[in-house]
């Protein structure tokens, strides 16, 4: 079973001139405690879930870029990006510069996005949902022939390219591999099935169930359903000194018997050092074993 860092939250104690340096702090212990892969929100407003939206957020992709720096191992990701935010020509572009420049870390989370408010606070166009997952299918076909060889045009309802010129290619091989997010039976699950490498479904009541029409979309793209990583978000809380890290452990057990393969989520008082101590020590050596 992999567990995946989640940073979901840059107001943090010493305030944005130390950010950096914390943040570096963090991730360089995370890769060094054994997570597989650390990932960040794409959003420029902070979400409700998490904190008051005029709390601080950094752009996902320099950030991650950062992270890249002060990492070694763990792969690198967003958890999701919108289609909403870039052009995919952009999106292609620096998912395969993040992959180069960490040596092939890149994976691309991608989703049809959702947050109304802070598009419409930065002037971003907000579509419809049927127009947002328009997008999100023509943006995945864009970005899987800007990976394959050649450079001939793209055509599509919404994008017009003369020349899919892409140089450097990504390290990864055959390509960075692609996490859709979300869990809509008819269109997400049906996207995953016939595009993605990776589903993420949030851990609750209806998981078993999204797994399930996951399944029978695999069935009716032609597509092998265990070819298919089955990553959920879960909140990796251990509490404040490590005393819950039993109970995350015996929920990855019933996880990973349904079937999933990574757990990735936000880590409670990540800046504290001793949080990510128990993770390397008592945490995911024990994930490492469930199989």
């Amino acid at each position: 079973m992999e567990l995946g860092l989640q940073i979901p939250d840059f107001t943090w104690p010493n305030g944005a001139s130390a950010l950096g340096a914390d943040l570096a702090a963090v991730v360089r212990a995370g890769d060094q405690a054994g997570f597989d892969s650390i990932a960040v929100m794409d959003h420029f407003f902070q979400i409700g879930g998490v904190g008051p939206v005029e709390n601080d957020m950094l752009e996902a992709y320099t950030t991650l870029g950062f992270i890249a720096a002060h990492t070694e191992r763990a792969k690198l990701l967003t958890v999701v990006t919108g289609v909403l935010y870039r052009h995919p020509g952009l999106l292609a572009k620096a998912i395969t510069t993040l992959d180069v420049l960490s040596g092939g870390r890149a994976i691309l989370g991608i989703g049809a996005g959702w947050n109304e408010e802070e598009s419409r606070g930065l002037g971003f166009p907000f579509p419809s949902v049927s127009e947002r997952f328009e997008l999100l299918e023509e943006n995945l076909q864009y970005v899987l022939q800007m990976w394959a060889d050649g450079d001939a045009p793209f055509k599509s309802k919404h994008f017009d390219a003369s020349r899919l010129l892409n140089v450097p290619q990504a390290l990864s091989k055959p390509r960075p591999p692609i996490m859709i997010g979300g869990g809509g039976e008819k269109k997400t699950l049906r996207l995953v099935a016939k595009y993605a490498d990776q589903c993420n479904l949030f851990n609750g009541p209806e998981l078993e169930r999204k797994l399930d029409v996951l399944r029978q979309h695999c069935e009716n793209e032609g597509r092998d359903y265990d070819s298919i990583t089955k990553t959920v978000y879960h909140i990796l809380d251990i509490g404040e000194r490590g005393e819950k890290a039993g109970e995350l452990v015996t929920e990855l057990e019933r996880l990973n018997g349904l079937g999933i393969h990574v757990a990735l989520g936000m880590v409670p008082h990540v800046h504290n050092p001793a949080i990510l101590e128990k993770f390397a020590t008592d945490v995911i050596p024990a994930a490492e074993k469930i199989a």
